[in-house]
């Protein structure tokens, strides 16, 4: 028989990819398109992870991630390829704030990640001493970097605490709803790392950032949401993976997995799935129960991982209740420096963010605040209603807000974000080494790569590719081995 022929006879390869957040969603969308079988496997009742909507006063909106970065291809590539590309919007507005030294004030301009390229920029944000403080930089003896430095760290050395404090706290914060004293500059802001490491000023060392990506002439937004909200992302995945011929199984939680003389044995509260693949886009605590027996370096490192827990708090208020508050115009929120010992750490204006939520509730002014930081985490045990006074509370210190809501919702997002301090960047690389010992098995999420929708899901066509490739590479592996282990 010819090889094309057994080729043609032989049934294909059987990946599963365990956890339907977008990196597994993501995951099984590229493996489907290989023409390998594919299973996804989600824990709970939803596709998603933190990408998920809801209503708030009968309005849809996102309770989770709400935007993705679009200069980077692979989110807004996904969302096309499932039929959302219609759908996708940028902000109407990105006309951000600080809430610092008990005012609203114009977020900075010319900065990468709070990092500021030009001092004058920051008067309305640092002290007088403050600002004083970054023109010593240039009598400044250099400032070791290794093979990592925590950013928070580094940038005081250079430029002052104030500069980290008010600017780049809050910035790294909204994002890893971490510490940047702690925050890995390799691992976080990669960019910056690197112009460090070229020598000179710190200063200088914005400006040549700068002035490349001006010469890469970046056109469009930097940011895109999706009408009906981001959280819509994950269905439409799903639905794409399931039309491509995969299979997605929710409420399955994977409790073990085994190595078998012909791949691996996947164990459910209900089954064992044969696979000749397994991809595995679950928190790394998670990923490391699952390796423990077979990878224990691996599950030691994956345990080492931390995480920081968040909640978020969306109201509603009657648009005539609000009118008076010109603060509210214009703005698309603001984020809060927690030198200032507030207890939200930002607050988005839904309403004048999205286009799209304006719409649907022409009546209704929405907008959220976020609570909790890395190491902070005793907001999230207060009851609903106390986060919901605590919201109120800051956002008439910060805007003059005395009105009431019409409707509120809270979402908890317990472990909800990895943390990256310094020397992440060498675990991941250590984690991968131990699981590539392993035969196709690959690990892709937000531990890894960014904790970015992009980057998600650019580790989870990373994790594919590799499967793919190892499986169709591979004519030992037995093929067609049935959905039941033994059957």
């Amino acid at each position: 028989m010819q090889r094309s022929q057994q080729r043609a006879e032989t049934p294909p390869g059987h990946v599963v990819v365990i956890g339907g957040g977008i990196a597994g969603l993501a995951a099984a969308h590229r493996l489907v398109a290989t023409g390998l079988r594919v299973t996804l496997l989600e824990a709970t009742d939803r596709l998603g992870g933190k990408l998920m909507t809801g209503e708030i006063a009968g309005v849809q909106v996102d309770l989770g991630a709400e935007s993705m970065l679009a200069r980077r291809p692979e989110a807004v590539a996904l969302a096309e390829a499932v039929g959302l590309g219609d759908r996708l919007q940028p902000p109407a507005t990105a006309t951000a704030s600080l809430w610092t030294r008990d005012a609203l004030r114009p977020m900075p301009k010319g900065h990468v990640m709070g990092v500021p390229g030009d001092p004058a920029v920051l008067g309305e944000v640092l002290s007088p001493e403050g600002l004083a403080r970054i023109a010593e930089e240039r009598d400044l003896t250099p400032t070791p970097v290794g093979e990592d430095v925590a950013v928070g760290a580094y940038v005081a050395d250079r430029l002052g605490r104030e500069v980290v404090d008010r600017l780049v706290e809050p910035l790294l914060g909204g994002v890893y709803a971490g510490d940047a004293y702690r925050i890995s500059m390799r691992a976080a802001v990669p960019q910056l790392f690197e112009a460090v490491k070229e020598g000179g000023p710190l200063l200088d060392g914005v400006r040549r950032i700068q002035e490349r990506a001006a010469a890469r002439q970046q056109t469009g937004p930097v940011f895109q949401g999706i009408a009906g909200g981001i959280g819509t992302l994950p269905a439409a995945v799903g639905d794409a993976v399931r039309a491509g011929g995969g299979e997605i199984l929710t409420e399955t939680p994977v409790l073990g997995l085994t190595r078998t003389e012909t791949g691996w044995a996947v164990r459910t509260d209900t089954r064992t799935i044969a696979a000749d693949g397994i991809v595995l886009a679950t928190p790394a605590w998670s990923a490391g129960t699952l390796l423990a027996a077979e990878s224990p370096a691996a599950s030691a490192e994956l345990s080492g991982v931390e995480y920081a827990s968040m909640a978020l708090v969306t109201l509603a208020f009657r648009r005539t209740d609000i009118e008076a508050y010109e603060v509210l115009r214009g703005r698309s929120g603001f984020l809060v420096p927690p030198v200032d010992g507030h207890t939200i750490k930002a607050s988005t204006f839904s309403s004048n963010k999205w286009q799209w939520v304006a719409d649907a509730a022409p009546d209704l002014f929405v907008l959220r605040t976020s609570v909790g930081r890395y190491g902070e985490e005793d907001h999230l045990h207060r009851e609903d209603e106390e986060l919901v006074a605590v919201s109120l509370r800051d956002l008439a210190a910060a805007t003059g807000l005395t009105a009431r809501p019409v409707d509120t919702e809270v979402t908890r997002w317990i472990g909800g974000l990895p943390q990256y301090p310094v020397g992440h960047l060498t675990r991941v690389a250590r984690i991968r080494d131990e699981v590539a010992k392993l035969p196709a098995l690959r690990v892709c999420g937000a531990v890894y790569d960014g904790v970015g929708i992009p980057a998600c899901i650019a580790s989870a066509h990373r994790a594919a590719d590799e499967i793919a490739s190892e499986i169709i590479a591979t004519p030992t592996l037995v093929r067609g081995t049935g959905s039941e282990a033994g059957q």
